[in-house]
């Protein structure tokens, strides 16, 4: 078990987005930080201060009746748990739901007249068809209220468990006195039934998301750079997925690259940012003999490394826990909805007590006065506040994964309905980023046309720019330079020494300012601070591009074009799109403020795909980033456009907007809704049973309300 910092385990048994505020709310209660609870995956993280409060927390869970399981190991013996949802006879909320359905159908038969003298109607039939439901209803609610009173956090249960209960008792007594007035057996089993019908809906709601979201998790693949050699000891790249790596391989990993498994640096001093597994932003240097986790991401340099140990669940818990933690996460607008749920429960079981007082005073009938006392009870539902958010988030947030476009965070998907302006990078996001090769010059005769091309082949085969790849492709060469040492210089390009001490360049017009004014060329290469030749890249625009910046002029959105490339260029490409407004030549710090100071001024979103953009992308309301960037600039963005996915941007949008509009619409449901039924069943207007029926609906609207979003048009 972890001892302290961020603790993730498993929770078995949250059947309903109820489950998960009681859990949320005890964590909380003990002193945890960043809470996040996932009541579909079962999965609960939070900050920990130290051992003892973690032991505390676990040891908590378990006495609200709920089993945490960390790294399969149970935190504690499973007694006949209420909530659980494995399998086995009743082990499930549907199993429950359909045990109980014959029984109350039976229950249920005098409404037709016909039947009402039959002997199915005899007090003791009654009671005898009703005990198997009270039975299985106390095993799951009755458990969980019990324990969730014990621990001073009353859920929804409480309320179940009291209307069930009363109605159960006073028909018991009512046939141990022949008052056969007094009988309501059906009003209990038809309110345990039907508020399992509710939850059972509410699950499958849910289940169906995660679904999508683990078949989309399974599709996604990372590439490895594998290294072979061949009889004259020459060294061969080819790609490889992660998935086909073997214990063993040797494999070259490029700055901005993503580890695809675990393994042992051989060469190479790298910078690397182990964020994913460790959620600490602060790169780590390694060395030679070093290990590295699979799934972290090289931020700086590049290494030979030594496959140790294989799997695809490194890398892909990363986007699967990506989107599970956004479920989990609360977004703004819910936290106003859990403080009223937290004083709800108190407030109506108070409501029924003065219901049950007041009726029998005016009534003078103590059977009628109950009755109203618990319809109240039942038809209370703290259950549609609290599963307002969930619904519509779970919903949204599967669409998106559906159509390509990954959330990292619940907060993200609501700040799109503030968005006033729109940053775009240039290469890669804007731009296909595949490159072809324009033109070439060399400008020191020393070298001649092959040697040229193997020094660029050389440096340009240690970067991950999509320009450094274009040429690295097209001049690929058996007969590279071995470098004594190799680095990439954000914002520059490609610098290194060869065994005689010679110093090359490769890069942006930075790495020759001081050698020629000429700004034209992409790349420009030095050999001891002299420039020996330029090359000429072109970029073909994406086609969807215009179409995208044309959509967020029509929302009023104002569109900028943020790029590290020279001004003419840039702006040649915003005047194409017809992008408003134009800042080029600037490096990645630059970038980083540039955007703190529009974020300042109004909620900016920015889209990325490059190493550099990492910082900038982190810094904005809302970071874009492509799945074909580097992984850093993936993993510093809340949003990732899957498959060359900037078509997808208006659909993000779209779908940000309208979850805040469904959460916002469902919590207004779930509000007026207990604000006029608890008055109207404390009139006597709804029996409990109805009542039950009524409350089972709420949660069927806001099920079907959230639902909406996989099928509304968005865009």
């Amino acid at each position: 078990m972890e001892t302290s910092g961020k603790i993730k385990w498993k929770v078995e048994g949250m059947s309903c987005a109820n489950c998960a505020l009681t859990v949320n709310k005890y964590i909380e209660k003990q002193g945890g930080s960043e809470v996040k609870v996932n009541f579909a995956t079962g999965e609960v993280s939070f900050v920990a201060i130290d051992q003892t409060m973690t032991d505390k927390v676990a040891k908590g869970i378990s006495g609200l009746g709920y089993t945490v399981e960390n790294n399969g190991v149970s935190a504690h013996d499973h007694h006949g748990h209420s909530h659980t949802s494995g399998k086995g006879f009743l082990k499930t909320t549907m199993s429950k739901f359909w045990f109980c359905l014959p029984f109350t159908l039976l229950l249920m038969l005098h409404m037709i007249p016909a039947l009402r003298d039959s002997w199915l109607m005899q007090p003791w039939v009654q009671f005898a068809l009703c005990l198997p439901v009270y039975i299985v209803g106390m095993m799951h609610f009755g458990v969980s209220a019990v324990r969730s009173l014990r621990n001073g956090m009353p859920n929804m249960d409480v309320l179940i468990t009291l209307g069930s209960t009363a109605a159960f008792v006073y028909s018991l007594y009512g046939t141990l006195t022949h008052q056969h007035d007094y009988i309501f057996y059906e009003t209990a089993a038809a309110v345990i039934t039907l508020v399992f019908l509710g939850n059972y809906i509410e699950q499958i709601a849910v289940n169906s998301t995660q679904k999508q979201l683990q078949e989309l998790a399974k599709s996604q693949v990372v590439m490895a750079n594998m290294l072979t050699y061949d009889e004259n000891h020459e060294e061969h790249i080819f790609p490889v997925e992660n998935k086909n790596l073997r214990t063993g391989d040797l494999i070259l990993i490029k700055s901005g690259e993503q580890v695809p498994a675990d393994c042992k640096i051989l060469w190479g001093d790298i910078s690397v940012s182990e964020a994913i597994i460790t959620g600490e932003s602060v790169p780590v240097t390694k060395h030679s003999k070093d290990k590295l986790i699979g799934g972290s991401v090289i931020v700086d340099g590049a290494a030979k490394a030594q496959v140790t140990a294989v799997g695809d669940e490194t890398v892909l818990s990363g986007i699967i826990n990506m989107v599970k933690e956004a479920q989990g996460e609360k977004p703004p607008v819910q936290k106003m909805a859990d403080k009223i749920s937290a004083v709800f429960i108190p407030i109506v079981i108070g409501i029924a007590v003065l219901t049950l007082i007041v009726n029998w005073i005016i009534l003078k009938d103590f059977t009628p006065s109950l009755m109203r006392a618990i319809a109240v009870l039942v038809i209370a539902c703290p259950c549609a506040m609290g599963l307002a958010t969930p619904a519509a988030i779970a919903v949204g947030l599967g669409r998106a994964a559906r159509n390509g476009i990954l959330f990292r965070n619940a907060t993200s998907l609501e700040n799109f309905k503030d968005i006033q302006q729109v940053v775009f990078d240039k290469t890669g996001t804007l731009t296909t980023g595949n490159f072809s090769i324009a033109g070439h010059e060399i400008l020191d005769h020393s070298f001649n046309e092959e040697e040229f091309k193997r020094t660029i082949y050389s440096l340009e085969k240690y970067s991950n720019h999509p320009m450094a790849k274009t040429l690295s492709t097209a001049w690929k060469t058996n007969n590279e330079i071995k470098w004594q040492k190799i680095e990439e210089v954000k914002g520059k390009g490609m610098k290194a020494l060869d065994k005689n001490g010679n110093e090359y360049w490769a890069g942006s017009h930075n790495v020759a300012q001081s050698l020629t004014t000429d700004e034209s060329h992409n790349v420009y290469v030095t050999k001891n601070g002299k420039l020996i030749g330029t090359i000429d890249l072109k970029d073909e625009l994406r086609a969807e591009a215009k179409d995208v910046v044309n959509y967020f002029h029509t929302k009023n959105i104002k569109t900028v074009l943020l790029s590290g490339d020279r001004q003419a260029k840039a702006e040649q490409i915003a005047k194409e799109l017809g992008i408003d407004e134009v800042v080029a030549e600037k490096t990645p710090e630059e970038k980083l403020r540039f955007i703190s100071e529009r974020t300042a001024q109004a909620p900016t979103a920015m889209v990325g795909d490059g190493i550099n953009d990492a910082p900038a992308l982190a810094k904005a309301t809302i970071g874009i980033s492509m799945s074909d960037a580097s992984q850093i600039a993936i993993q510093s963005a809340p949003v990732v456009l899957m498959n060359h996915g900037l078509k997808n941007l208006p659909m993000a949008l779209g779908l940000g907007k309208h979850t805040y509009k469904t959460i916002n619409e469902n919590l207004f449901w779930a509000f007026s809704y207990n604000i006029i039924a608890i008055p109207v069943a404390a009139l006597g207007f709804l029996t409990p049973m109805f009542g039950a029926l009524v409350m089972a609906f709420s949660d069927v609207v806001l099920a079907i309300n959230s639902s909406r979003l996989l099928v509304k048009k968005v865009v």
